[in-house]
């Protein structure tokens, strides 16, 4: 691992609400969105689905969460979540530092 990059994990709920594309094509497209910010996957944990405690949309009751595992430069973090926010399958995301 190089020294200048940090080691995050990320959580993300996923939307695939009438989209043809499956979860592993959307993770797949995250993983993408991680590479971009020059960020490099380490480990992909699907949780499966779950229903949210708190409803905000009526229309959308769960989301299927992932959790990843990266490391990225100390910008990573801030990018990822700035290119996600465009990305329509991507619900919701939190990013921590591991």
């Amino acid at each position: 691992m190089n020294p200048t990059k940090r080691s995050y994990r990320a959580t993300f709920i996923l939307d695939n609400r009438g989209k043809e594309d499956s979860i592993d094509q959307i993770i797949d497209g995250v993983k993408q969105d991680i590479a971009a910010v020059q960020g490099e996957v380490t480990a992909v944990e699907n949780l499966g689905r779950r229903e949210f405690v708190r409803v905000t949309d009526r229309k959308l009751t769960g989301g299927t969460y992932v959790q990843v595992a990266f490391s990225a430069p100390p910008s990573g973090p801030t990018a990822l979540r700035e290119r996600l926010r465009l990305n329509a399958n991507v619900y919701r995301t939190f990013v921590q530092s591991a």
